[in-house]
């Protein structure tokens, strides 16, 4: 299972249920993939794909919507 946090333009940003226990998020577009730490900070984990302007972008939703994430990540996760 694989839930939707939100989209935002093209992006996806979800969790995938049966993963490590540290915060994280996915980001998924047509073209490539992302996941971010959230916890301690927020740090690009992992990228498959995606342009350096995108992080960036990327980046950035993350600390704007980082409460709805975490929050998301709770109510998900327990």
């Amino acid at each position: 299972m694989s839930p939707t946090v939100f989209r935002y333009k093209n992006f996806r940003f979800h969790f995938f249920s049966r993963e490590e226990p540290r915060m994280h998020v996915h980001v998924i577009s047509g073209h490539g993939e992302a996941k971010f730490w959230m916890e301690p900070d927020i740090e690009l984990a992992r990228n498959f794909g995606l342009s350096e302007p995108e992080l960036r972008l990327l980046r950035s939703v993350i600390e704007e919507r980082k409460d709805e994430i975490k929050r998301a990540w709770k109510a998900h996760f327990g």
